[in-house]
């Protein structure tokens, strides 16, 4: 300014301008330092339109990886159905076998049913034993056959306990026969074939004691006479003992059967005594039941044994007495039936 000749007014101004310049560069920089900033706003809302964008993307994949499962299901069931159909196969392919199997069983439950079972803890004589007294068992049925089902059935099973050696016998076994006059064959052939049939399974003989030849002999000596047959047979190997006609033995000598057929103290045990009873009465009914054959047996025998009419019998037996014997020999009272096939000489 000087060199050009301005005035100093001038020149003094300059400075202030320029002053002035600098008080408005500071009063325009100064608010600049407290004024909001104007970017901040805008990353806000960046991050938080990051953070939704994320959010929005994290719950949306869940869906897709549930799809994806979904899908992949989908592809599984194929196989899984395709396993269904191959065990379904497989179970229609193994139908036969089973049928087969089935019927093998059925064969082998009626083939096993077809034979006789054998008591538990036979051993293998007592089967050979049981099944040879079956059989002779079956002959006799197939030979009388008039006679009660029933008497096969509780004969058999009564006789067949005392075949396993395997049991303690406690006592021996008492069967008694009885009829008619009109069967009186057929109940001595029956009473004998059974006792064989009996002794013949176990390799034995059978004791034969015959009442009728005895009838007219003192009663203490008939009574020895048959405890020395009983105990003399017993003793060697005997199994089973026949007294035919008992109601014609001497009254007295019947209660040497105590010694033989008492259900505690019985002398032998392991084995089987027959009696046979014929009654007085021509035939005996079919109608009656086995309970009253028992009662007509009974009967007969009290009337029998301690009739007034026989001294000897009426002394030597009374009610009491024979009370005891017969609880002792009715263990199994069995009627028997006349038979029209039997030969004229022999039984069989």
């Amino acid at each position: 300014c000087l060199l050009t000749g301005g005035s100093v007014t001038y020149s003094e101004e300059t400075p202030i301008k320029e002053k002035g310049k600098v008080y408005d560069s500071n009063e325009i920089e100064k608010p600049a330092q407290h004024q909001p900033n104007v970017y901040a706003p805008l990353k806000e809302r960046k991050a938080d339109f990051l953070e939704k964008n994320q959010e929005h993307h994290s719950t949306s994949t869940p869906q897709t990886g549930r799809s994806k499962s979904q899908s992949g299901t989908g592809k599984q069931s194929q196989p899984l159905a395709k396993n269904d159909g191959e065990s379904q196969s497989g179970f229609h392919k193994g139908l036969p076998l089973l049928l087969v199997l089935l019927i093998i069983v059925l064969l082998l439950y009626v083939l096993w049913s077809g034979i006789p079972s054998l008591p538990y803890g036979t051993s293998n004589r007592d089967a050979e034993v049981l099944q040879t007294f079956r059989a002779r068992m079956k002959e006799l049925k197939n030979t009388y056959q008039s006679q009660d089902p029933n008497l096969w059935r509780k004969a058999h099973g009564f006789l067949e306990k005392r075949l396993n050696t395997s049991r303690v016998h406690l006592e021996p076994a008492i069967l008694l026969f009885t009829a008619g006059q009109e069967a009186e064959k057929a109940l001595r052939c029956l009473s004998n074939e059974i006792a064989d049939a009996f002794a013949f399974s176990q390799n034995a003989t059978t004791i034969h004691i015959n009442g009728v030849d005895k009838a007219v002999q003192d009663s203490d000596i008939v009574k020895l006479e048959v405890d020395n047959e009983l105990s003399s047979g017993f003793s060697k190997g005997k199994k089973v003992a026949v007294v035919h006609r008992f109601e014609s033995l001497p009254a007295g000598s019947t209660l040497i059967f105590y010694k033989y057929c008492d259900h505690e103290n019985a002398a032998f045990k392991d084995v089987a005594l027959l009696l046979t009873v014929l009654l007085d009465e021509q035939s005996l009914r079919k109608s009656l039941t086995f309970q009253e054959v028992e009662e007509k047996v009974r009967d007969f025998l009290w009337a029998k044994f301690t009739s007034s009419d026989v001294p000897s019998s009426y002394n030597s037996m009374d009610t009491d007495k024979l009370s005891g014997l017969w609880s002792r020999i009715s263990h199994l009272v069995l009627p028997v039936w006349p038979e029209k096939g039997l030969p004229l000489e022999g039984c069989t």
